[in-house]
């Protein structure tokens, strides 16, 4: 079938193109999908949507009306498609459910080392020719207390690998995963608890009702003063101007963000030559304890991979009016 493409970027496409081999009809757009863009799908029984493409009921009813049956997202979340209405249109959303949990672990990890140990600052030093160590002493991470909101796929082997460097774990999810508690002595407790007691912070949660700003004014308070937070999950957990403040009167010592709240257009493009016209973003980059990287963390060949490959398997189901596992119902 023709497919649109929307939001494809550089990185992915060889990934898209080589899983896709030949057997769909693509139509590869460097647009966003909005209510604007929707003309782009004509003709197109199906579109294909990344996490930060418009998927709400006045575009899906625009879509609809041109005749697109299925739309897939190369992502797990799918928090920017109006679900409920979808299916009222009769239109099938697939996902990606899984596609390299060990990437965005990896990633967190790292942004935990390089926050601690100061590794960005000390590189443009030594760029500078300045060898000087002041300024750059870290904590061991051995003994100190991580909690992991959400022990998902991608918490639990954050969880993981975190218990290897000796720390101990504090885990906050509705579901209790027992290997944690066998394997890294995990102790399940409630948010208020880890947050009370924790060193180090790091978000893992879906994005829902529930969870919108679940990192607040309120739960910033009761954390450790100087406490490590770290959000590779999705932007809205935080309320980024709570986080400002909490930064500024120093009860946050660290920062790590690979989401943002406000990343729509801003994250994925380059603005070299533009005027930051966002202030938060903006205040945080002049901190020196706040680490941002651009929603990266799923950004390896094996995830880019799995994603193509997964994707193309859920269109061929779709085409061939078969049940898929992948079906966000």
């Amino acid at each position: 079938m023709k497919v649109a493409v929307f939001n494809t970027h550089k990185f992915e496409k060889e990934y898209l193109i080589k899983a896709n081999a030949n057997k769909h009809d693509l139509k590869l757009l460097d647009s966003y999908l909005t209510l604007d863009t929707t003309v782009l799908a004509e003709d197109c029984e199906g579109i294909c949507i990344f996490t930060q493409d418009n998927g709400s009921a006045p575009v899906l009813d625009k879509l609809h009306e041109m005749g697109v049956k299925y739309i897939a997202l190369r992502s797990a979340g799918y928090n920017n498609v109006d679900i409920t209405h979808a299916k009222s249109l009769g239109l099938r959303v697939v996902r990606v459910p899984d596609y390299s949990p060990n990437a965005i672990a990896e990633f967190t990890v790292a942004i935990i080392l390089a926050l601690n140990r100061k590794l960005i600052r000390s590189h443009y030093r030594i760029m500078e020719m300045n060898f000087s160590l002041d300024g750059l002493v870290g904590f061991d991470m051995h003994g100190k207390t991580v909690g992991i909101i959400g022990t998902g796929k991608i918490g639990r082997i954050v969880a993981k690998i975190l218990h290897g460097f000796g720390c101990h774990i504090l885990a906050y999810d509705d579901m209790k995963d027992q290997s944690l508690v066998e394997e890294c002595k995990a102790t399940y407790t409630d948010l208020d608890t880890l947050c009370s007691q924790s060193d180090i912070i790091s978000l893992h949660v879906p994005l829902m009702e529930q969870t919108h700003y679940l990192i607040n004014e309120a739960q910033i308070g009761k954390m450790k003063k100087g406490v490590m937070l770290i959000n590779t999950g999705r932007g809205g957990l935080v309320n980024t101007q709570d986080v400002i403040n909490g930064l500024k009167s120093q009860q946050i010592g660290y920062y790590g963000m690979d989401v943002y709240e406000e990343e729509e257009g801003l994250f994925f493009e380059d603005h070299s030559e533009d005027i930051l016209q966002d202030d938060m973003i903006a205040r945080l980059m002049t901190l020196r304890n706040v680490m941002i990287t651009s929603h990266q963390a799923f950004l390896t060949d094996t995830a880019l991979g799995n994603i193509a490959q997964t994707t193309f398997e859920n269109l061929d189901s779709l085409e061939q009016g078969l049940p898929c596992k992948n079906e966000v119902l």
